[in-house]
């Protein structure tokens, strides 16, 4: 394990529940059992406010904690665009990314590539609080 995911995990600031939520979704990895609970603020189709919780290895808290800060003021249309991005990276192909993702693109290198299911958890809940 990277120190940098380590650190990046003990982020916990919006670990928490989010009162007033628009959006939730649970998803939980069926490969190994980790399971995240998404909670957003959308309005007018902007992420305001993301907050999580669950019971996760340390890879889907770190993508988790990046992902709650890089979101924020964000279009929800965005969402799918890092998801896009993220599964394009993991397949070594090339792609457009602006400064907002490439932290969380960051992760998704070659050392991480087993853990990738875990990596992508919070943006597939994420994606699943959307559609509700």
């Amino acid at each position: 394990m990277n120190k940098e995911i380590l650190k990046i995990a003990l982020n916990t600031k919006n670990l928490s529940f989010l009162n007033g939520y628009t959006h939730c979704a649970k998803l939980k990895n069926t490969n190994c059992g980790d399971e995240i609970k998404i909670y957003l603020i959308v309005k007018n189709n902007k992420i305001i406010k993301l907050k999580y919780e669950g019971e996760s290895c340390i890879y889907t808290q770190a993508s988790a904690s990046l992902l709650s800060h890089s979101v924020c003021n964000k279009s929800t249309k965005n969402v799918h665009l890092l998801f896009d991005l993220e599964k394009n990276h993991l397949k070594k192909k090339k792609s457009y990314t602006n400064n907002a993702w490439k932290k969380i693109l960051k992760l998704m290198n070659n050392s991480n590539n087993s853990r990738k299911e875990c990596l992508l958890l919070p943006i597939k809940a994420t994606l699943k609080a959307l559609k509700k």
